[in-house]
């Protein structure tokens, strides 16, 4: 690994360790709360809870007749989550305190200091382990509803991996009218999920396919394939001395370079070079996006940086033949996290994501800088992302 790239991850680790996940609340004086509660979507089929209301408020239902003490981890973080209490019925009955950003949030059950996923809702693979999720309605969840269009389908493939000994897994997404018998090729995007996540997450949490469908039939969007991985080829696991300061990016390279790509492009109708493939991800896949794209510039010509890093002009000077292989930077934030930026512990590498972007654009550099409004550090944020990013990409 080069300087310029050692630099890089340095930064970007610095970056990710000041956005720690927060509470999850919005940030405005607590309202009456509203008592129209209802299911949530991401319940199990026929259970009433957990509930979400108008405002976002969430109540959550649990029966442990035996329990001695209950909470979930939604709520207020190192203060204890929400607190639920005990019903003559033995069930136990919680609010939390205040409302939530719209979106989805992981969380979990703690009953008697044991840790338990809520019988009530879906499991979501999120923090190394499956954790209870929940929706909260967001205003603008039109762009990712499934909605009465032409649909792509999502796809597994299971591809050899020398590198690793395995049989390795990526999801495939290919556009509407791909499985028709036509002889049309199309770009590739690999997008990267977040630390403690897997190749899930994009097409399940973030509504990646949708998100596809519904620009394309808006024609907001060229259409393009999305291929979906596990990055953490070098595990972390939580509480590992070290922790992402301890990630290596070289087999995970290996595996998306020398193995995966290969298998797309030889099982798929692609567009395989340069000014057809881009690398996206979110958090930590934002940091793996930033390391293998600035050390192999000639293999993507797209690059998305979802909360998980930045590029400044320096970066770009100090990469030999990034300006004449790179056609676009996009780098985007929840507007919370920008709020944090610079929080990282001292000592540790400072950057203004804002700034960068202002003055690459000012140098003359294709950069895109995108805030998501009142999100912070979660799906929200990079879903409407990806909705930003998919239509700027391969304009021929």
């Amino acid at each position: 690994m080069n300087r310029t790239v050692s630099a890089t991850l340095a930064a970007s680790l610095a970056m990710l360790a000041s956005f720690a996940p927060q509470p999850a609340f919005a940030q405005s004086a607590p309202p009456a709360i509203v008592n129209d509660f209802a299911p949530s979507s991401t319940n199990q089929p026929g259970q009433e809870f957990p509930q979400v209301n108008s405002q976002g408020y969430v109540r959550f239902k649990v029966t442990a007749p035996q329990a001695q003490a209950v909470r979930a981890t939604l709520g207020l973080g190192g203060q204890g989550g929400t607190v639920l209490h005990k019903a003559e019925d033995g069930t136990w009955v919680g609010t939390t305190s205040g409302p939530l950003d719209e979106g989805f949030h992981y969380y979990h059950l703690e009953i008697d200091g044991g840790v338990f996923n809520d019988p009530g809702t879906r499991n979501f693979y999120g923090s190394t382990r499956w954790e209870s999720g929940i929706e909260v309605p967001a205003h603008d969840a039109d762009f990712y509803a499934l909605k009465d269009v032409p649909h792509g389908n999502v796809q597994q493939v299971l591809f050899p991996s020398p590198s690793t000994g395995t049989q390795r897994r990526a999801f495939v997404y290919t556009p509407p009218g791909y499985d028709d018998g036509g002889t049309t090729r199309y770009p590739v995007l690999y997008l990267q999920h977040g630390w403690g996540e897997d190749e899930n997450a994009w097409p399940t949490q973030g509504h990646a396919n949708l998100i596809m469908d519904n620009l394309i039939a808006e024609q907001k969007t060229r259409p393009f394939i999305i291929v979906m991985t596990y990055g953490m080829t070098n595990v972390i696991r939580p509480g590992e001395p070290g922790g992402l300061a301890r990630f290596d990016i070289k087999p995970f390279q290996t595996v998306l370079l020398d193995e995966l790509i290969p298998y797309v492009d030889s099982h798929f109708r692609t567009l395989a070079d340069r000014d057809h493939r881009a690398m996206a991800g979110l958090s930590m896949g934002g940091m793996e996006t930033q390391t293998i794209t600035t050390a192999n510039v000639g293999k993507f010509g797209y690059i998305g940086l979802f909360s998980g890093g930045t590029f400044s002009p320096d970066d770009v000077a100090k990469t030999p033949g990034f300006r004449d292989n790179v056609k676009l930077t996009f780098v985007s934030y929840g507007s919370r996290e920008l709020e944090r930026r610079n929080v990282a512990p001292p000592g540790a590498p400072q950057f203004d994501p804002v700034a960068n972007h202002e003055a690459l654009k000012a140098s003359g550099f294709n950069s895109v800088f995108y805030v998501s409004p009142n999100t912070a550090h979660e799906f929200l944020s990079w879903r409407r992302s990806l909705h930003e990013f998919a239509p700027l990409l391969f304009r021929d």
